[in-house]
């Protein structure tokens, strides 16, 4: 190649988008992995940032991470044209919206084409034949997306075309197996790779039914992604919101939270750190204390004195941790 032909590639962490930048790597082409930051992409952000430079490193590939937090829940989460898979997931729309801001980032990186790791009917939502055709209507990159691992059973693409890219020398994977995926992670060295699915919040049952019920009873915010992550969380009986940590990592992320929709407050007994929705009642602020004493070593003989803003409540703990759990969110 005369040129330097480089590519942008949407990068999950997983083993596929690892593969497929792989096989363009080998091409001679120069890769720059895209990693877009909705804010779900799992709790820890900073152990998956570390993990994403060492493994794209590994394979030659150069780590941007795309901030899209904002215009993701503004414009795909409460509203997907395609709608969601099994729980809070707009899968199709959001693929579909990584190509588009890729898309529109190829003159910046001086990038040519855009790479996507998805397998034809591997997921039954986002990757059948109809649904990638989607994803690139949405997305208005037809012919500028190539699936490496994928890309013999598609039509060809620009790259392809132009001989940016041997087709040859890409796969014809197809369906759920993952046999091919792992001889060839055996044949690259690559290893300590995300389970398949990447770790996307949404897609759990647990964390969809917190998102369910938060929009239920209030607006949603920036803010709000980081508290639905933590914690055991409670609706009150007149609405209002509890959350209660249940270890030591919850106490410090519940304590570096920053929202001026909560009261932080705690025990006088080691225990958890929680938040409680500004606007309870002094009953539902009762109740609150009671639920998180029930979380402490408290003896159930004892009354403790717990402080919420300017209130104190003398309450004693529930019985058992199941009386607490009837307020849990399910």
């Amino acid at each position: 190649m005369s040129e330097k032909i480089r590519a942008l590639a949407l990068f999950s962490g997983g083993l596929d988008s690892l593969l497929a930048m792989k096989l363009v790597i080998e091409q001679g082409v120069d890769v720059v992995a895209l990693y877009f930051d909705t804010g779900f992409g799992g709790k820890s952000f900073e152990k998956k940032k570390a993990y994403l430079r060492e493994i794209t490193q590994k394979i030659g590939a150069k780590l941007q991470i795309i901030d899209v937090r904002e215009q993701f829940v503004k414009d795909i989460l409460f509203d997907p044209k395609y709608g969601y898979g099994k729980n809070f997931n707009p899968c199709i729309d959001c693929h579909a919206n990584m190509i588009r801001v890729a898309k529109a980032l190829l003159p910046k990186y001086e990038a040519h084409f855009i790479i996507s790791g998805e397998v034809v009917g591997q997921r039954p939502m986002s990757q059948r034949f109809d649904a990638l055709k989607k994803v690139e209507e949405l997305s208005t990159a037809d012919g500028l997306i190539v699936r490496p691992l994928s890309a013999k059973l598609l039509p060809p693409t620009i790259p392809e075309q132009l001989g940016w890219l041997d087709r040859e020398k890409l796969l014809d994977i197809h369906g759920r197996s993952r046999e091919v995926q792992m001889r060839l992670a055996k044949e690259w060295g690559i290893e300590n790779y995300e389970s398949p699915g990447g770790g996307c919040l949404l897609t759990d049952e647990n964390f969809s039914s917190k998102i369910k019920d938060h929009i239920k009873y209030d607006s949603f915010d920036l803010e709000d992604i980081e508290v639905l992550k933590w914690g055991r969380h409670f609706r009150l009986p007149e609405g209002s919101k509890l959350i209660v940590s249940r270890n030591r990592e919850e106490n410090e992320k519940l304590q570096a939270i920053k929202s001026d929709k909560y009261i932080r407050f705690t025990t006088p007994l080691p225990g958890p750190v929680s938040l409680l929705r500004k606007g309870a009642s002094q009953e539902e602020k009762r109740l609150a204390a009671k639920i998180a004493i029930t979380y402490t070593k408290a003896s159930k003989e004892k009354e403790y004195e717990v402080k919420i803003a300017e209130s104190i409540f003398k309450v004693s703990p529930f019985d058992s941790k199941e009386k607490a759990r009837e307020f849990l969110i399910k």
